[in-house]
């Protein structure tokens, strides 16, 4: 058995991340709410159906917000507890460095963004389907997108458990990410249009257009592709997690110049 958990990256930030532990907030305060709710008409009702969404399909007694609202509502519904973990988890990884970057408001227009391009690229994909979408998998996918235009030589501590052995790991963003894409990709393709799971083209169309959108709402002092800040592929044995000193220190040794903030990154 190989377990796979990317937990943090090495990429400093300098303003708190307010909106990335807002939209955290928000995602996991709606999730409760969910959990006292009848689930069906919640899904229904708040979830993107793309053909209520197109008009050709208008459910009795569950139209409580106009169809295009739902492209907005979906995404801070979750399908279950590790629906919501996941996605928050890579939230609260990536979000924080978009975040300082763009500045909150920016990456807060970003992030909706990014959510409404994924809830559009799967409606189309499923023009007819009656079948609601939920999730922050497709705003989240845009951050993805973004990072991996802005850092792809980041490292992404992963912490990986083979059978009764554990390390942690540092694996370059481009790689973590770039297989993500390729796997949502490919399994978009390999999936039976309009059938129930994951929303792959969500994935993807966020994805894409995360990437695409950095590129208009970063900083002109900021330039694409960032120089890695730590080695990768760097081990550390299980003694990291619990603060002991290891052959490595305890840390992954630094790599590069220090990190210096180029001015023109605060609102």
């Amino acid at each position: 058995m190989i377990f796979a958990l990317p937990y943090r990256d090495d990429n400093p930030t300098v303003r708190d991340p307010i909106v990335t532990y807002l939209l955290i907030g928000l995602c996991i305060g709606a999730f409760l709410w969910e959990l006292g709710q009848d689930e069906r008409a919640v899904l229904y009702s708040y979830g993107m159906i793309p053909a209520r969404l197109f008009g050709l399909w208008h459910p009795r007694g569950l139209q409580l917000l106009p169809a295009w609202a739902t492209l907005i509502t979906s995404m801070f519904l979750h399908g279950g507890w590790f629906h919501l973990i996941g996605n928050m988890m890579f939230l609260w990884i990536f979000g924080n460095n978009i975040e300082d970057v763009l500045g909150r408001l920016r990456f807060l227009l970003f992030y909706l963004c990014c959510g409404v391009i994924a809830a559009l690229a799967q409606a189309f994909s499923s023009f007819g389907a009656h079948v609601p979408m939920v999730g922050a998998s497709g705003a989240i996918a845009g951050v993805l997108g973004a990072y991996l235009l802005l850092y792809p030589k980041a490292n992404v501590y992963v912490f990986v458990w083979i059978v009764i052995f554990f390390k942690r790991v540092t694996i370059p963003a481009w790689i973590l990410l770039g297989l993500w894409f390729a796997m949502q990709l490919f399994s978009g393709l390999d999936r039976t249009i309009g059938t129930p799971g994951v929303a792959f083209w969500a994935h993807v169309g966020g994805f894409v257009s995360g990437a695409v959108l950095i590129t208009l709402f970063r900083p002109r002092s900021l330039t694409l592709l960032q120089p890695p800040r730590s080695r990768s592929f760097t081990t550390v044995p299980p003694a990291a997690f619990t603060g002991r000193p290891t052959s490595h220190g305890g840390s992954v040794p630094p790599v590069g110049p220090a990190y210096r903030r180029r001015p023109g990154f605060r609102e």
